[in-house]
């Protein structure tokens, strides 16, 4: 999404906020480097303008707002919405959620549950006072999850089905009289025959868990009156296998929710999908709320498919739609394709199996695709809102599905790795969406106990994966029947233990520091959504799974540690308008190279469809470099083949791999050699294997680069730890400067230090902590309203950190030395900084303890004459809250960077009774710079913490289980002094 207010200069303002020490590049470590980057100046920090500093409320993040169902007072509500919208957030998703309560009862959902009266005058009262308040309100399309209403019973058209098989042996030769076999997994009493068939057991197809049939033996069998009598021929073993279909009786998650109660609909019908729309016109949609959804509504939400069924999902039309679509009629595969307690039974021989299979779940793939969320699109456009959706779940094409809803959404809990979000944006991208949404932070048994920055951590390299929305799990309505200190809280407690992180809000004492936190994810998103995304390869998925943590040959575990980047596509994504190749690239990601392999979900097999081969032959011929891996001369349908269909296939792809623009590889390690022979290159390049994580936007005629050092994997092994190396930049602008972008502060510094390669390419040296993120954008000089023009910057300097200010280049350095600067006019300059005072410990302090408990806050004043966490402190060791951390130092020289070490959690500084910019919470390391003076100085950090210390013994039976944590401010804390001079151009 562009943002129309920031072209041209961003008006500077006149106020200096200093861009944190080694949050770039490490302190006192860059020396002979081709780069050394200081983003810590203040001096030199350029004000962006709002449209960075300020997000607008589009770009901020969003919390799942979880209601008691219509337990709520519309007075509180709008409270609350009050509350997000001081804190930074841009919206909030309402959703009737309580886990925690176990005694259903006390809810009343006749009077006060979802989509009732009540429920409604609160709904119109959030939307109201988010309208006032400039913040959006999402709606879940049901009460929890999956999509229900009350509107249907479990036998209806409409409701979720599934089909259940049972079977009974037959000897050979002999005669079975008796019922239909009833089904294997048990459910609703209320069932309808579909067929029974024989089949001939074929003990050389057989596995360890699933019993080989004969295909060619499959044949149906009479059934009169509830009976069947049939004799068996005289060879082999046989089974007789009955087909059910019933109503799963499925309900959303901890209800009920609804009186009567809500069932799930059907997901692949129309049916199902029309019950939804249906309750939602006649129950839900008052004029009021049809009204004010226009001026505050936002998205209608679904969370991910979790359809629960022993059996297989099922809709009616199956038979037809399958044989209609694939050719061939179902019924003689439904042996391999039934499935109970969720695995598959029956099996013929494994290719056949694995191709029958296969295109099953692509039909249903596409009648779930169509039906269900291309019609909810559609009808949330009609009342001027989008679909936000976790489009996964089921064995159906995510990615597809992510280029048909407005707004993908993964997820932190379920995601394994950083390719499960590429898979999504993908489909956002050759779909031309813009958003790609993230449920952030359900740590399982992290209620109350989770930090901001193990979020952070967890969130940072999902960035670089084209995430670009975060919403936070979540924010709890203050209170619900039952619920006791600290509140209502949605996952918590969960069976009877510490439930799922987390519930933010004015309960957490973190939440005085939310501003800081809310406007770093603002941040983040707005740079994330500029312009269009520029992604090197596209890898072309058979399969198009996601949430599996499967990535791609050599792109996953080679290529991204040395700067590549690739998304997932699959088939129907190329047959979208935008899917066209221009000038050697494809479609708006400008994906470079498209790359090729078997189905990593079906036993890695060179499948394509004939549609699928015949557009990449038509992309070679336009000058698209495609790169196969694996035995493609033996290509063969995905699914059932039709008569000759292999053969043209094969036929086909051999006429693809002939072309110049083509190329096959056997091995994985071939793929670099492949792509170079090619031309082509990743637009960000290192040559020492990193973690750093990179995500590349252009927007006209500037780049913008989201760098993080981040794990592709969330417990990866080993831990992450800094990184230090050079890196090279593509950019657009063949004049273009390198800026340093701040996403804690909103500053912007152009960079005075890097080389050009003469290819239109910059090298900067990159240093950062794990899990440390920051931005660079590369355009016009003066792009962020600097004045230092197009003047001469450094290329080469021995000089800790080399930095412009205003029109001058001056170096620092935390030691005396004479610094020798290369400039890119080809001058070398010696500069001279005198002697600098040794690194000062910081180890006494006076430390006041505002403890949060559940009937007061209580003030605790401590003199520290060294730093130690609160639990080594027997007055503080269960202690949760705010602390305030005072010291004074005295000094002669006024330039010095703070250095803070260990905090948990949240931590603000203040210098001489002045408020700093918000700091690094991964890294916090501050230039003091313009705020000390000679003489005495006076040190506040006010550092906020979890509620977990203090619950253990508030509420032990749920909370007493949890462990200790070490809170406060733990360092070590240290002044580093740092001299500063002018660079004699």
């Amino acid at each position: 999404m562009n943002d129309p207010t920031h072209h041209g200069s961003p008006s500077p303002r006149p106020r200096r906020l200093p861009l944190t020490r080694r949050g770039f590049l490490a302190l006192g470590t860059a020396t002979t480097v081709a780069l050394a980057l200081d983003p810590s100046p203040a001096a030199a920090a350029s004000p962006t303008g709002d449209w960075f500093a300020r997000p607008r409320s589009p770009y901020r993040p969003m919390v799942r707002w979880w209601w008691p169902d219509a337990h709520v007072d519309p007075a509180e509500i709008r409270r609350e919405v009050d509350q997000l919208a001081a804190a930074g957030f841009g919206g909030a998703e309402i959703a009737a959620v309580h886990h925690s309560i176990r005694d259903k009862s006390v809810l009343d959902p006749a009077g006060h549950g979802w989509g009732t009266p009540a429920w409604t005058a609160a709904v119109e009262a959030a939307l109201d006072q988010a309208a006032r308040r400039g913040i959006g309100i999402d709606l879940t399309i049901g009460p929890s999850w999956p999509a229900a209403v009350p509107s249907i019973t479990p036998e209806s058209e409409a409701a979720c089905q599934e089909l259940a098989h049972g079977s009974v042996a037959v000897a050979p030769g002999a005669t079975y009289t008796g019922p239909v076999p009833p089904p294997a997994v048990p459910g609703r009493p209320e069932r309808t025959l579909l067929l029974v068939q024989a089949a001939r057991i074929e003990p050389a197809h057989s596995t360890r868990d699933e019993t080989g049939l004969d295909p060619a033996s499959v044949r149906d069998v009479p059934v009169t009156g509830g009976t069947i009598t049939w004799t068996a021929p005289d060879e082999g073993e046989w089974l007789l296998i009955s087909y059910w279909r019933r109503g799963s009786g499925q309900r959303p998650e901890s209800g009920p929710h609804t009186a009567p109660e809500s069932y799930v609909v059907d997901h692949f019908s129309r049916a199902g999908t029309q019950a939804v729309i249906d309750y939602w016109e006649s129950e839900l949609l008052t004029p009021a709320v049809r009204r004010l959804l226009r001026r505050a509504g936002g998205a209608l939400f679904e969370d991910s498919i979790e359809i629960e069924t022993d059996a297989l999902p099922w809709t009616p039309d199956l038979p037809a739609e399958f044989e209609r679509r694939r050719g061939y009629a179902l019924a003689p595969f439904l042996p391999v394709i039934v499935l109970a307690n969720e695995d598959p039974v029956f099996t013929y021989e494994a290719v056949l199996t694995r191709h029958a299979r296969k295109d099953f779940w692509d039909t249903v793939s596409e009648l779930f695709n169509r039906h269900h969320f291309t019609r909810l699109r559609d009808w949330a456009h009609s009342l001027g809102l989008r679909l936000r959706a976790q489009p996964y779940g089921l064995q159906t094409d995510a990615i597809e599905a992510a280029a048909i809803v407005d707004i993908p959404e993964g997820e932190s809990l379920g995601f394994k790795n950083l390719d499960d979000y590429r898979c999504l944006a993908g489909g956002r991208d050759l779909g031309g969406g813009e958003v790609l949404s993230c449920e952030a932070g359900a740590y399982q048994g992290g209620a109350y106990t989770t930090t901001w920055k193990k979020l952070l951590r967890t969130m940072g390299g999902a960035y670089a994966a084209g995430l670009n929305q975060t919403v936070l799990h979540g924010f709890s309505y203050a209170t619900a029947p039952g619920a006791g200190w600290p509140g209502f809280a949605a996952f918590t407690p969960y069976d009877g233990r510490a439930g799922y992180a987390e519930s933010w809000g004015p309960r957490q004492p973190t939440w005085g520091h939310i501003t800081d936190i809310s406007a770093y994810f603002a941040r983040i998103h707005l740079i994330m959504q500029q312009g269009q995304p520029r992604v090197d390869v596209a890898v072309l998925r058979q399969t198009g799974y996601t949430k599996t943590g499967i990535g791609a040959s050599w792109f996953t575990a080679t290529g991204i540690p040395t700067g590549w980047t690739h998304q997932f596509v699959t088939a129907p994504l190329l047959d979208l308008p935008g899917s066209r190749v221009i000038r050697g690239r494809l479609a708006t990601p400008a994906y470079k190279a498209l790359f090729v392999e078997g189905d990593r979900f079906n036993a890695a097999e060179c499948t394509m469809t004939l549609a699928a081969a015949n557009r990449l032959l038509q992309y070679a011929r336009a000058g698209l470099p495609i790169v196969f891996l694996g035995t493609w001369s033996s290509a063969s349908p995905p699914g059932v083949p039709r008569d000759g269909e292999t053969e043209r296939l094969r036929r086909l792809v051999a006429s693809l791999t002939a072309e110049p623009t083509v190329r096959v590889v056997a091995s994985p390690a071939d793929v670099p050699t492949a792509l170079a022979s090619l031309g082509v290159q990743p637009d960000v390049h290192y040559a020492t294997p990193s973690t750093l994580l990179t995500m590349r936007r252009t927007d006209g005629d500037v780049d913008y680069y989201y760098l993080c050092n981040g794990k592709h994997q969330e417990n990866a092994k080993p831990p992450i730890t800094p990184i230090d190396h050079e890196v090279t930049f593509t950019r657009t602008a063949h004049d273009g400067v390198p800026y340093l972008l701040n996403p804690w502060t909103g500053t912007a510094e152009r960079i005075a230090l890097y080389t050009e390669d003469g290819h239109g390419r910059i090298r900067l040296r990159v240093t950062l902590q794990p899990a440390q993120a920051r931005i660079i954008a590369i355009g016009r000089p003066g792009l962020f309203g600097d004045r230092t023009g197009a003047r001469t910057h450094a290329v080469t300097s021995d000089a800790d950190a080399v930095r412009f200010d205003g029109r001058h280049l001056t170096i620092r350095a935390t030691h005396a030395a004479a610094c020798t600067t290369t400039l890119s006019n080809g001058r070398s300059i010696t500069t001279t900084i005198g002697p600098v005072p040794s690194p000062i410990p910081l180890t006494s302090w006076h430390l006041t303890v505002e403890d949060w408990r559940p009937d007061s806050k209580i003030t605790h004043s401590l003199t520290l004459d060294q730093l130690v966490p609160w639990s080594a402190i027997p007055e503080l060791a269960d202690a949760s809250g705010v602390g305030t951390y005072t010291t004074t130092v005295d000094l002669t020289d006024t330039a010095a960077y703070l250095e803070l070490g260990e905090i948990t959690d949240t931590c603000r500084v203040r210098v001489n009774g002045r408020s700093l910019a918000p700091v690094d919470q991964i890294h916090p390391v501050i230039d003091l710079g313009p705020h000390l003076r000679r003489g005495t100085n006076t040190i506040e950090v006010e550092v906020a913490t979890p509620l977990g210390n203090r619950l253990r013994v508030a509420d032990p039976t749920v909370y007493g289980a949890l462990s200790r944590q070490p809170y406060g401010l733990l360092g070590p804390v240290r002044l580093v002094p740092y001299g500063e001079a002018r660079v004699q151009t």
